[in-house]
């Protein structure tokens, strides 16, 4: 049974993590399809991770199943999960990065069954162990009741609110992108008045641009981008560089 199984993670490109990950899949099904999205997503970030997801999963066949790796709990109390929608699987650590899947879960299940996993499971390397065969033996069509024990719940994290003062609209960034774009998590329903100015690490942006190339070059300037929040860049440059930014910098509108 040939089927589509999508890798998320923080492993990078230098070790061999995803290489086992990926050889684990294919000898239990050599038949599937496996399609890598990124391998360098923040370490030990499970909010960039959940907006990874958010913002690619659903442009997939349904039957997809999406194994999303960004575990800084691994080997402690945090469950490997099988989350299960209309559409799509999703295989990953229960700490909050299937948080923004935005359709209703079907069925929330516990892997807790060994059969299914590698043996003897490493304490460092769930991936490789539970999440991968897991998802190898559900693209061979095994029923997803077998992998363990229902669930109620998973964890959620919930987008940073913005906060709404007199004049002011604060955001925050959740995510920055490959190109040092700084994503908030400001959407265009927080704004409702006139923006007098976009403010960031002492920096003043007057205005929202509809496109880079209306920026002089290298001129840091806001966007909203196509996830649907405000953003911050830079003409061939990199935000996050310039201003030495990071995820949790505060956004500013002033209104």
């Amino acid at each position: 049974m040939g089927r589509i199984i999508t890798l998320t993670t923080d492993f990078g490109e230098n070790d061999y993590f995803v290489g086992a990950v990926k050889g684990v899949i294919l000898s239990i099904n050599p038949k599937v399809k496996i399609v890598d999205i990124t391998h360098q997503l923040p370490t030990f970030n499970p909010i960039s991770a959940a907006f990874t997801l958010k913002n690619f999963y659903n442009y997939f066949p349904a039957g997809t199943t999406h194994l999303a790796v960004v575990d800084p709990g691994v080997g402690g109390k945090r469950r490997p999960v099988l989350v299960q929608t209309e559409k799509y699987s999703f295989i990953g650590p229960d700490n909050g990065i299937f948080s923004w899947i935005g359709e209703p879960f079907k069925r929330i299940i516990h892997l807790n069954n060994s059969k299914y996993f590698l043996s003897p499971v490493s304490s460092t390397f769930q991936a490789r162990d539970i999440f991968a065969p897991t998802a190898a033996y559900l693209s061979l069509g095994i029923e997803i009741n077998q992998f363990g024990k229902p669930l109620e719940k998973i964890v959620k994290l919930e987008i940073p609110k913005v906060q709404f003062k007199k004049n002011k609209t604060i955001g925050e960034i959740i995510h920055v992108d490959n190109f040092g774009n700084l994503i908030s998590n400001i959407r265009p329903e927080n704004l409702k008045a006139g923006i007098r100015a976009i403010k960031i690490k002492g920096r003043k942006i007057l205005k929202i641009s509809q496109t880079f190339s209306r920026a002089p070059r290298n001129e840091i300037l806001t966007y909203w981008g196509s996830a649907g929040f405000l953003e911050i860049g830079v003409n061939c440059g990199s935000a996050a560089q310039i201003l030495k930014a990071k995820i949790g910098e505060k956004v500013e509108i002033v209104l």
